[in-house]
C-alpha cells in the first residue's frame, strides 16, 4: 500500500526541497501550483520567448508519494533542517490502492483514426484496420500522439495530399509522428529537426520501430536542403520568429504548413508569412476544437 502527503512550501523552496526527499527514498514528488484556480493563480511556463522572468509559484503544494509504512515527519524535519528551512505541516493524507497504473494508462490511449487510409495505433492494441496505414506509436517523453487537435490536423493535411516521390520536412518533429506518417505515405525524402534531443532520440526510436527511414537532427546538424513539404506543429511565437527560416526551407511549387496556432492568431501569422513571401498564399486549411491549420503553396 501507498501514502501519498501534500504540504505547502513557498516559492524559493519547492526544488530543493523535492531534490532532498528523492534523496531520501520517496517514491515520487509533484509539484503543484497551490493557488491553482484562484486569483492568485500565476502562469509558470509560456510561448519560447514570452516565459515568466522566475519559473516557479509563489505557493507550491508537493505531492509526496511514499510506502505506507514511510517515516515521512522525521524526513521532513531532517530534510528542512539540512536546507535551513521552516518545516510545513502535513497538510493532507491520502491512501492510494493499489492498481494496474500501467493497464490504467495504456486505458487512456486507444487507436486514432486519421483518416480511411491512416490510423495511430499504440503498442498494446491490434490494428482496427489491418489494411490501413498504422503507425504504432505510444505516449512517450515528446510530445505527438496523434490525440491533439493540432497533431491531427496536420496528420490530416498529410494523408489528404499526394507524398509520393516527394521530400519533407517536420519542423520541431517531437515524437517523430508527423516524419513517421509522411514516409508511411510514400514520401520519399524525410527529415525531422528539434532542439530538444530527448526529442530526436524518441522520432528516431518511432521510425525504427515502424520500419521507415527517417533522418533526425538537432537544429545546427539540419542538412542544407530545400523539401517539397514543410511541415511545423509548435506554436504561434515560435513560428513567428522562425518565418523566414521555414519559408526559405520550401523549393519552389512546395508546400509548407503549419499548426499549433489559436483561431485568433491565425490571420496574424498569415499576413506575417505572405508578407515575407509574396508567392506563399497561406491560408486557413482546417480548424478543429479552436486549432487551425495553415497551408499554401510557395507557387
Amino acid at each position: 500500500m501507498l501514502k501519498e502527503f501534500s504540504i505547502l512550501v513557498e516559492k524559493d523552496e519547492a526544488e530543493e526541497l523535492s531534490d532532498f526527499l528523492m534523496d531520501e527514498g520517496v517514491y515520487s514528488v509533484s509539484i503543484e501550483d497551490a493557488d491553482a484556480d484562484s486569483e492568485d493563480e500565476a502562469p509558470l511556463y509560456g510561448e519560447p520567448g514570452l516565459e515568466p522572468e522566475r519559473l516557479a509559484w509563489n505557493r507550491s503544494r508537493l505531492k509526496i508519494l511514499v510506502p505506507a509504512d514511510f517515516p515521512i515527519a522525521k524526513v521532513l524535519n531532517k530534510c528542512c533542517d539540512e536546507l535551513h528551512f521552516k518545516v510545513p505541516e502535513i497538510e493532507a493524507e491520502t491512501v492510494v490502492p493499489d492498481n494496474d497504473w500501467v493497464r490504467i494508462t495504456q486505458a487512456q490511449f486507444s487507436p486514432t483514426q486519421i483518416s480511411e487510409k491512416l490510423w495511430i495505433v499504440p503498442s498494446w492494441h491490434e490494428p482496427p484496420n489491418p489494411n490501413a496505414i498504422n503507425i504504432r506509436l505510444d505516449p512517450g517523453v515528446a510530445f505527438g500522439t496523434g490525440t491533439h487537435p493540432t497533431t491531427h490536423l496536420c496528420l490530416e493535411w498529410l494523408s489528404s495530399h499526394a507524398l509520393c516521390g516527394r521530400s519533407v520536412l517536420d519542423y520541431g518533429c517531437g515524437s517523430g509522428i508527423l516524419a513517421v506518417a509522411a514516409k508511411k505515405l510514400g514520401a520519399d525524402i524525410v527529415m525531422g529537426t528539434d532542439i530538444d534531443p530527448q526529442s530526436i532520440e524518441a522520432a528516431k526510436y518511432n521510425a525504427e520501430q515502424n520500419g521507415v527511414e527517417a533522418g533526425f537532427y538537432l537544429p545546427s546538424k539540419l542538412p542544407d536542403e530545400k523539401f517539397n513539404v514543410v511541415v511545423a506543429n509548435i506554436l504561434s511565437n515560435p513560428l513567428r520568429i522562425l518565418a523566414p527560416a521555414l519559408i526559405s526551407r520550401v523549393k519552389e511549387g512546395g508546400s509548407l504548413v503549419l499548426s499549433g496556432i489559436l483561431e485568433r492568431q491565425a490571420e496574424e501569422l498569415i499576413e506575417l508569412y505572405n508578407g515575407l513571401c509574396a508567392t506563399l498564399d497561406l491560408k486557413i486549411w482546417k480548424t478543429s476544437e479552436g486549432w487551425v491549420c495553415l497551408a499554401g503553396q510557395k507557387k
